[in-house]
């Protein structure tokens, strides 16, 4: 018999406390401050089958809620009572999605059946490899990017494997910080084990495990009853990321949604193929693979706030990602950048389902956030390798309000590492952290501007990574007449003789006393700025967020003497030869001249060339076409002829079949 509904919410209450309290015990007993203070991390209670059913509420990275663990789980041979298992090997089942993230679950036995898994998992500040941090968009190949463990039992029948352990240890910068944060994961599934077996006492084995199953199935139906209330039809958009690799060319990640009767088709045709760097994203081509779908899952909850998020949100919803593309890497590509692909995947289901609702989607936020790492060391000589916090844009502009300022909706719930905990545990000087005038884009409702950090460092060799940095080529787009956001900037010793741009770079070797800013891009806004209410255009003035140079040419308003003057504010919106902005999208002028080359029709010739090579030859092929219409074939030339001309000139350069 079906569980009656207010009960299931209960259940649900319990089960996500018994996620709280995991978390809780994690974020109190790690070691990094990238777990105990940015939260980045996953604790999950999922089916005997691996389908997660409960996640915590306000803690963590809460894209692990539709997750399934499954294919991992099988690759266990047998489990029995005190067992813990471990895996960080993007290409084992594809749930370790790269190398930092340490995954870990436990099963749950009641009288000798197993009766679900908890699990977890953190992203470890360094797991060895060939850069600090282990994570930079430079690498070309898995091996790289620091020590894989294949899914093995890290404790048997509550004993710790200290093999294991040593190879772990041995292969990081910081073994001390990586045990650390290891135990807390350990104490945490111990806890979740202890709190399930709580909540069977209280309801009954047999109403526990009808109810994860009846949970799931409530979340698809609230799903698809969303899905169901949108427009049925097809929708497309696009975005990139600025380089496909050091000295690359912008990489693209397209979709196409399909809406149909309350279900959901992702399509990501189109997108580039796997890349020589690391933000390839390794799904397996698993058709519900939250990477692929955390921008839905975020695009459900944000038209129903009290949707029940496990893995049955995404039964209504398929992704199609071909193999050997961005989205469907194949090994040994790099993949440790694969979170700034998977927020791209985020901003082009916000950029699609605003098509289909425009007066309910807001503009997405930039994504790109810089997650800011040294490798340093005090005055001691001790060495020190640390997560200092990310440096991000706002949220867009929504329909209804301005963008959150400093931290987008695609960090969930990530937090930032206060100043006072990094100075106390790394030895730099922040000289400032705040945001940054100007940077949001104008709109009725404008984007959230963005953050900047700016700090000193002591040490020689110290070593600054930033991954994750995007949005220094083309800005975060605005919407419905908003705005395009600011561009993301990186820069050595600013204002000085020896200032240096670093544009896409993301690590740096410091000498000691330099100074390194980090800024991130502003977000879109939403609606025609010359809308805008002058006097919250005032406002954001006396807060020092815009300026009134700024305040003139995007939103038309004068102040005099810190109040709206009224009468040159009508003159500035009345003034002739403003042009009408009638696009939904406002890409920015970057974009627009670059998509003046790269028309979807190029890029779709493209694309179908590019498929049709060998895994291995796609991203030299791309690089290639780039460079020869760069060369001065421009747009006025015939497409295809060009396209099939340039296409058989690289493979007959490679001395492969010209027919392909």
């Amino acid at each position: 018999m079906p569980i009656e509904r207010r009960s299931l919410q209960i259940l649900a209450n319990h089960c996500g406390a018994a996620a709280d309290a995991m978390a809780f015990a994690l974020m109190r007993t790690a070691h990094s401050a990238f777990v105990k203070e940015t939260e980045d991390f996953s604790c999950t209670l999922v089916t005997p089958e691996g389908e997660a059913f409960a996640s915590p509420r306000q803690f963590g990275a809460p894209w692990y809620s539709g997750i399934n663990y499954g294919p991992v789980l099988e690759m266990i041979g047998a489990y029995e009572p005190g067992d813990i298992c471990i895996t960080n090997d993007p290409y084992s089942g594809n749930v370790a999605t790269h190398t930092p993230d340490i995954h870990i679950w436990k099963p749950v036995f009641h009288d000798g059946q197993i009766v679900c898994f908890v699990v977890g998992h953190i992203h470890n500040t360094d797991v060895g490899g060939a850069v600090p941090a282990s994570l930079s968009r430079s690498l070309t190949e898995i091996e790289q990017e620091g020590i894989r463990v294949p899914p093995l039992k890290l404790v048997s029948q509550g004993r710790l494997n200290e093999d294991v352990l040593r190879i772990i240890k041995l292969n990081v910068r910081a073994p001390e910080q990586n045990w650390g944060d290891l135990k807390a994961q350990i104490a945490s599934v111990n806890i979740g084990e202890r709190k399930v077996h709580e909540i069977i006492a209280r309801f009954g084995v047999a109403t526990f495990s009808a109810g994860i199953r009846e949970m799931l199935d409530y979340a698809e139906e609230q799903a698809r009853a969303v899905l169901r209330g949108i427009p049925d039809g097809e929708y497309f958009f696009a975005d990139f990321a600025d380089e496909d690799g050091e000295g690359g060319v912008p990489c693209r990640v397209a979709l196409t949604l399909r809406i149909q009767g309350g279900a959901v088709e992702l399509d990501y045709t189109g997108s580039d193929p796997q890349v020589a760097s690391s933000l390839n994203m390794p799904t397996g081509g698993r058709e519900r693979h939250p990477l692929a779908l955390v921008g839905l899952t975020y695009v459900l909850y944000t038209l129903n706030n009290d949707l029940l998020m496990n893995a049955g949100t995404l039964r209504a919803a398929r992704a199609i990602m071909p193999e050997g593309t961005l989205l469907n890497a194949v090994a040994p590509a790099a993949v440790g950048m694969r979170s700034l692909t998977c927020m791209l995947t985020q901003i082009v289901t916000f950029g699609a389902f605003s098509l289909a609702l425009p007066d309910r989607m807001p503009a997405t936020s930039p994504g790109g956030n810089s997650i800011m790492n040294l490798r340093t060391a005090g005055w001691d000589g001790r060495p020190v390798m640390a997560s200092i916090g990310p440096v991000g844009g706002g949220g867009g502009g929504t329909p209804v309000s301005d963008g959150p300022n400093g931290a987008g909706g695609a960090q969930a719930f990530l937090k930032n590492t206060p100043v006072e905990i990094s100075e106390a545990e790394v030895p730099v000087l922040f000289r400032r952290y705040g945001l940054w005038r100007d940077s949001a884009g104008a709109g009725r409702y404008r984007g959230g501007l963005s953050a900047v950090m700016e700090f000193q460092v002591f040490a020689p060799d110290t070593v600054v990574t930033a991954r994750n940095r995007n949005r220094s080529v083309f800005s975060s787009w605005g919407v419905l007449g908003g705005r395009a956001g600011t561009l993301s900037h990186f820069i050595r010793n600013p204002g000085t003789p020896q200032e240096v741009s670093l544009g896409n770079t993301d690590i740096l070797r410091c000498e000691p006393g330099d100074v390194v800013r980090v800024v991130g891009a502003g977000a879109g806004g939403y609606g025609d700025p010359f809308t805008r209410d002058p006097r919250l255009v005032a406002d954001d003035i006396r807060q020092g967020f815009v300026s009134p140079e700024r305040a003139r040419e995007d939103y038309g308003v004068a102040l005099r003497d810190g109040v709206v003057d009224e009468d040159a504010t009508r003159a500035l919106r009345a003034a002739p030869g403003r042009a009408a902005r009638t696009a939904h999208f406002d890409v920015g002028t970057a974009r627009a001249a670059f998509e003046a080359v790269w028309s979807e029709e190029r890029y779709a010739l493209l694309t179908e060339f590019l498929m049709a090579q060998p895994i291995r030859w796609r991203h030299h092929f791309k690089r290639r076409f780039f460079a020869a219409v760069a060369e001065g074939q421009g747009a006025e030339l015939r497409l295809a002829a060009q396209m099939q001309q340039i296409g058989s000139a690289l493979l007959q350069s490679a001395g492969l079949p010209a027919a392909r």
